[in-house]
Parts: structure tokens; sequence; C-alpha cells
């Protein structure tokens, strides 16, 4: 006897779902797939960024969100919702969802920390996903192994440009936002001495 295949959901019910869910689930296609939970380093480099970049983006009609806000990636071929480990948006800021600010549909900048069972998977398919987002000029890899952040920011003719970082003293301009991020402070009590 074969297993029974689960029906696919759709956008609205994996929506209703994850309203009361005790997980978080990301969506892709009608499929859920449940996400594993962070380490210490990882957190900690999640609320240095979202403490620098807020700071810098107070007096700015920006939002600055941690990893509780979904973002929605549409094309023909694809139909995603993930959570990022921080995401940027300014201005006029576009939400879909039953209180209209569930799924955030025009980040400027995305940010993912790696993890070993993630790296693979956010340097590849979901940046693939994430470049199709028209409003993302930004996305960072953040390493939590070691002092590394790799950036990607999307040029006018829609390439992107890479940049690494790998020791303190180095400063990372994210010039769509005008803000900066001193590598010393994205790892501020990330390694202990």
């Amino acid at each position: 006897m074969s297993a029974k295949q689960q029906p696919l959901l759709s956008p609205e019910d994996y929506l209703k779902q994850e309203r009361s869910a005790e997980f978080k689930s990301e969506y892709h296609n009608g499929y859920v797939y449940a996400m594993a939970g962070a380490s210490r380093k990882h957190n900690q480099i999640t609320s240095n960024l979202v403490v620098i970049l807020g700071g810098q983006l107070a007096s700015k009609p920006c939002g600055v969100y941690a990893s509780d806000m979904k973002v929605r990636t549409l094309t023909a071929d694809t139909n995603k919702d993930s959570y990022p480990d921080a995401v940027i948006t300014c201005d006029d800021e576009k939400f879909e969802g039953e209180n209209d600010e569930e799924v955030l549909l025009n980040p400027q900048v995305i940010v993912e920390v790696l993890s070993d069972s993630t790296e693979a998977y956010d340097r590849g398919l979901k940046f693939f996903h994430y470049q199709q987002i028209p409003s993302l000029q930004d996305y960072l890899l953040i390493s939590q192994k070691d002092i590394r952040i790799e950036h990607y920011q999307r040029r006018s003719d829609n390439q992107w440009i890479y940049s690494e970082y790998h020791t303190p003293d180095d400063v990372l301009t994210l010039s769509h936002i005008d803000c900066t991020l001193s590598i010393a402070e994205v790892y501020r009590r990330v390694f202990k001495n």
C-alpha cells in the first residue's frame, strides 16, 4: 500500500495555518517546510543587525524586521513565502495577508545568517528566488562560524556585484538605504575572547 500524498496548500490556507502554528514554516508552490531553531550566535548576530540598522534608519521611513517577517517571492513559476533573518524596506511598504501586514512584498535588503543546515540553500536556490523580487537591492550572507560577510548588490543593469568582508575593521556600505555596517559591531558578543 502506498502512502497518501498530502494535498497542496493554497497561499491563503498556508497563511491561515501559519497564524496558529507552534513553529514557523516556509511555503513554496503549495508545499510547507518546517524551520529549525537558531543558535545563540545566530540570534546575537540578528539582534546586533536590528539594533545597528534600526538606529541608523530610525528617522527615515523604513522598517527593520527580524526573523518573524515573511517575504513573498511571486513569479510565473514560483509562489514562495520565506522568513529571512532580517529584512529592510523603505518608503511605501507593501504587504499582503489578512491584516495587510502579514507578508512583505517589497524588501530592499535581505539578510540570512548561515548555518550548516541552510548554507547551500541560502547561497543557491533561495538567493535565486530572492533575485526575482524587483525591489531587492542588497543580499547579505553572514557566517556564524567566523568573521565573514558576503554582500551581493544589484546594479541598475540587474547584475549582482559581490563583495566580502573578513576583518573587524571592515565597514560595509548599503548605499541604497544610506547605512553602514561595522563588521566589529555585527559580531559584537558573538565570539568569546
